[in-house]
């Protein structure tokens, strides 16, 4: 009999790249012979989300929503969902896997030291893929844009009380922090593997309570079918865009962290055949601050049409404040295309001299110089730079056999 996966996520949708990731490994899994399964928040997705794996709902919307105003008042973001967590554990123990890979459980929908009280008690080999900083800190997911250290130490006094996961009252960082201390420390380091899917955060975590764990860095891999160089000029007809050169930037939500206010400063420095082209949500009131010579493209869910405008763009900006390894970067140069980002986090560990530029943060006239520098590259042999990168380093495949190989040497 086959072997059996269980990978937990609170989201199974593949607009999400979590999601996306983690049905893919199940994919390449089933392929491989296993039984796939994938644990997901019922009240965050729904029960009728189509998927190849075999589907464990946790919850459902009533949960999620007494979760999250646990959350708002009271700070404590996954100790909440007992009864739908004991549920879940009774599910895992039907179906007795042979290996338990975590991606994300933050989301509303588990209690964190109830669910590791029982890892604990098991010896099924745990592997966790860190997709951010939530694990070894008291409450935020990203501390890079407040300059916070406090992580380091205990945290405590959190300067981002207001963010996700937001609490309106109470400061509960720094019990929090023990409590995840606690929990994600007892499991013996022979069968748990912290899967950092940057060098950046890897780094981070050799400074916070995880540091004495087993680490095995994986980074994100991408289909590189879909995400390869398209006719520039399907983009162009579609979106009327006229100016030779496009400034390209995509975030799933705008905001300041992911660079909004940089393009409406390069905005101000734009010359008349250079056009920025936004892709992502934005606010009625973001949209309506835009100016002339920023083209927002609501975000697209069709990932052919989006490689079409990787493939359209002079470069890729990716001015982002905190990210871990942002896979657009990698889309991008797979189409073609040359990024320009700035120093943060894991951004900058897709790109080589050849393929992008590194720019310090705040340096808006770095960025679009890097991008008129690309400008006066040949095109076709910049294409086929970035693309044969792309295709030696980022591939999906290569990433996820990658993870076959860890559940092996687990069992």
């Amino acid at each position: 009999m086959g072997k059996t996966l269980l990978q937990i996520n609170p989201v199974i949708r593949t607009s999400t790249s979590t999601g996306r990731i983690m049905r893919e490994i199940g994919d390449v899994a089933m392929a491989d012979g296993w039984r796939s399964y994938i644990a997901y928040s019922a009240g965050r997705d729904g029960l009728d989300m189509p998927c190849t794996s075999e589907k464990i709902p946790v919850g459902n919307r009533r949960d999620v929503a007494l979760h999250g105003l646990a959350t708002r008042l009271f700070d404590r973001h996954g100790l909440h969902s007992r009864n739908a967590t004991r549920r879940f554990i009774r599910r895992i123990e039907e179906i007795k896997p042979d290996i338990i890979h975590i991606h994300n459980i933050h989301g509303y929908f588990l209690n964190y030291p109830l669910l590791f009280e029982y890892l604990r008690s098991i010896s099924t080999p745990v592997i966790w893929t860190v997709h951010d900083c939530w694990l070894y800190t008291g409450h935020c997911y990203y501390y890079s844009f407040a300059g916070c250290n406090r992580w380091q130490h205990g945290c405590g006094s959190c300067p981002q009380r207001g963010e996700f996961p937001r609490s309106w009252i109470r400061d509960r960082s720094a019990r929090n922090y023990r409590k995840k201390q606690d929990a994600f420390m007892s499991i013996s380091p022979d069968r748990f593997v912290i899967v950092p899917v940057s060098e950046w955060i890897r780094s981070e975590m050799s400074k916070s309570f995880l540091k004495d764990c087993r680490f095995r860095v994986i980074h994100n891999g991408i289909d590189l079918d879909t995400f390869s160089p398209k006719d520039p000029e399907n983009a162009r007809r579609r979106y009327g865009i006229r100016e030779p050169k496009i400034i390209l930037g995509l975030a799933s939500i705008w905001m300041q962290e992911k660079g909004l206010d940089d393009f409406h400063r390069m905005a101000q420095m734009t010359a008349p055949d250079e056009k920025i082209v936004l892709v992502g949500k934005m606010t009625e009131k973001q949209k309506k601050q835009l100016p002339p010579n920023i083209l927002h493209i609501p975000r697209t869910a069709n990932p052919a049409e989006l490689a079409e405008l990787y493939s359209a763009a002079t470069a890729f900006v990716n001015p982002t404040w905190q990210d871990n390894y942002p896979t657009v970067n990698l889309e991008a140069q797979a189409c073609g295309t040359p990024v320009v980002t700035y120093r943060t986090g894991g951004s900058p560990e897709s790109l080589t001299p050849a393929t992008g530029r590194i720019i310090q943060q705040g340096d808006v006239a770095g960025l679009l110089s890097a991008v008129r520098e690309f400008s006066g590259t040949d095109r076709t042999t910049l294409s086929d730079t970035c693309r044969s990168h792309a295709v030696a380093n980022f591939s999906k495949q290569e990433r996820y056999s990658e993870y076959l190989a860890l559940y092996s040497s687990l069992l």
